[in-house]
């Protein structure tokens, strides 16, 4: 099947549709995952020279919709289907406990604006980690002009490994765990940039958060939105100490 025809698939973290951080975030990046491609967070507001220059520093972002990146997006095997891959995913969940984030705060990376846990959590990379190996055998392998334009970005030795083996360069000892807002800005707007998303999202960073949940994002074809396709409710770590 032809790379642009056939359908990506993603294992993302995004907070639930109703969570005020998901609604600030829906309304930054002018679409809601979880309604479908189609639909706009701005839609019947006027395009006013701020909106529009949003949009333009937003353009990847919100394509891919307001997430952290757990299992990069993917093409499925030959033989399988996304409706093993959910069976997966409902087994997985039931074995995991949440996953604990923590306070969250915006931070710049490589050039784009993120938000970032304030204190590094260990069991996060375990988490991530475990999830890159376990459906990997959903994964096709790259085709070579995927794999060429993964180079394209600098990547060093060890990242270049890790895209052969696993497809995405970011994993195990390279994985930062981040939830994307914008795409790269130039420097000399950096400074306009972080202070509208201060404004917009620091009073909603100070909650305890966690991975309560992990989201199959689908992308139909190249020129689609990715799009929330299913969720997996993980282990309540309440119910756990109850179990106990």
């Amino acid at each position: 099947m032809p790379e642009a025809s056939s359908p990506r698939y993603a294992i993302y973290y995004t907070p639930a549709p109703e969570h005020p951080l998901t609604v600030a975030a829906r309304a930054w990046l002018g679409r809601d995952a979880f309604a479908g491609s189609s639909s706009t967070a701005s839609a019947g507001l006027a395009d006013t020279g701020t909106n529009s220059a949003r949009r333009a520093r937003t353009t990847a972002a919100s394509r891919y919709g307001f997430h952290a990146t757990l299992k990069a997006p993917f093409r499925l095997k030959e033989g399988c289907s996304v409706e093993e891959l959910e069976r997966a995913l409902r087994t997985f969940v039931t074995a995991w406990p949440s996953c604990p984030i923590g306070p969250l705060k915006v931070d710049l990376l490589g050039g784009f604006f993120a938000l970032v846990p304030v204190s590094p959590i260990p069991t996060l990379h375990g988490f991530a980690s475990c999830i890159v190996e376990e459906f990997d055998r959903f994964r096709a392998p790259l085709s070579p002009g995927e794999f060429q334009r993964r180079l394209c970005s600098p990547l060093d030795d060890i990242e270049t490994t890790h895209l052969a083996r696993w497809g995405y360069p970011y994993v195990f000892d390279r994985f930062r765990f981040h939830m994307t807002l914008t795409d790269r800005i130039p420097a000399d707007s950096q400074a306009e940039v972080r202070q509208e998303l201060d404004a917009v999202f620091v009073p909603l960073l100070l909650e305890d958060y966690s991975i309560d949940a992990l989201s199959l994002f689908a992308q139909e074809h190249s020129d689609a939105d990715f799009v929330v396709r299913s969720q997996f409710a993980l282990r309540s770590r309440s119910l756990l100490k109850e179990a106990v």
